[in-house]
């Protein structure tokens, strides 16, 4: 499939999500089989500010192509001269507008979902963004509406689809539900019946089964994977596999799955420093050790570690004391 002018070889996708899609992570799903990837999201504001902290968000990997920046924000001059920096830095292939961020602190300010609630300023949002995007593609990423009573998904994606945008990925839940309850795939068959862009599927995406379902489902052109990779990048790989009709891999064992859940800290400690790579460990690579025997006594000790040595201590004991239970 193409969004816009930039082909994409496999129906698979990363989602972007704050604090868990960066450079290291990325990094893994692309070789596990992650076709097209999204950076976390980006304040246009403060890239227009130059903000130090905000421009090693659009870093990308050697060879992450295709790839696309996510930008949020609400003000039509700000995204138009956020999308031009984002461009211009990253080089990236496309540009991603965030309408779909269930957060507070996002949505008060009429960014994320919050802008998905006006129709109308969403799409002159959108139309500045393109005109800043330089001639790059532009995509948006939204849910079905703010809740079940104001479920606008098909009016917003028409609008946004006029104001020039290249395909786009529907969550299939409300702002109000975030992550709750079952995602709506139906309200996404919706979508991709009116438009005439790609429209990429995302939500409850865990096994490779539930790949297959939702295109069936929705008729999308690409699934979009979040929260079902977190700790299980392989879900690409079995996904991949599940699509072409072929025989699905196993998991790799759980030293092998510790290992890479010591290269992604790694991976992370080379971007950002030991310390930040090690403070995330706390929280992304925990992830890693679901559903083994007494997974949480070693959770809380990951959130102790403080240096790369430590995280190499730890793990070395946990695959000397612990068996597969898969295995």
């Amino acid at each position: 499939m193409f969004i816009g002018n930039v082909e994409i070889s496999t129906p698979l996708a990363l989602a972007p999500m704050a604090g868990d899609t960066d450079l290291a992570f990325r990094t893994i799903c692309r070789e596990l089989g992650a076709g097209y990837t999204v950076t976390e999201m980006v304040s246009a504001q403060a890239l227009c500010f130059q903000d130090k902290k905000t421009l090693p968000l659009l870093e990308l990997g050697e060879g992450e192509h295709p790839a696309a920046v996510q930008l949020f924000g609400c003000k039509e001059d700000v995204m138009e001269k956020g999308a031009a920096k984002a461009a211009e830095y990253s080089g990236a292939d496309i540009i991603d507008i965030n309408m779909g961020c269930p957060m507070p602190k996002i949505y008060n300010n009429g960014e994320g979902s919050g802008l998905a609630r006006d129709p109308e300023k969403a799409a002159k949002v959108a139309a500045a963004v393109v005109r800043g995007a330089g001639g790059k593609p532009v995509t948006a990423k939204l849910r079905l509406g703010w809740d079940k009573g104001h479920i606008n998904c098909v009016e917003l994606a028409l609008r946004l689809q006029d104001a020039g945008v290249s395909a786009i990925a529907v969550h299939g839940r409300t702002t109000v539900q975030k992550y709750s309850g079952r995602a709506d795939w139906n309200l996404i068959r919706a979508v991709k019946a009116a438009l005439s862009i790609p429209v990429i599927a995302n939500g409850d995406v865990f096994s490779p089964k539930d790949a297959v379902d939702i295109l069936k489902r929705t008729g999308a052109d690409m699934v979009m994977i979040g929260r079902g990779a977190l700790g299980n990048p392989w879900l690409f790989q079995q996904c991949a596999a599940a699509l072409r009709g072929e025989p699905v891999p196993e998991r790799p064992p759980l030293r092998e799955r510790i290992d890479t859940a010591v290269r992604q800290i790694e991976l992370t400690a080379r971007q950002k420093g030991e310390r930040l790579a090690c403070l995330q460990a706390r929280r992304q690579s925990i992830l890693y050790l679901k559903g083994i025997p007494y997974a949480g006594y070693y959770k809380e000790k990951l959130c102790r570690v403080e240096t790369l040595e430590q995280v190499y201590e730890l793990t070395k004991g946990i695959k000397r004391d612990l068996k597969d239970p898969e295995e």
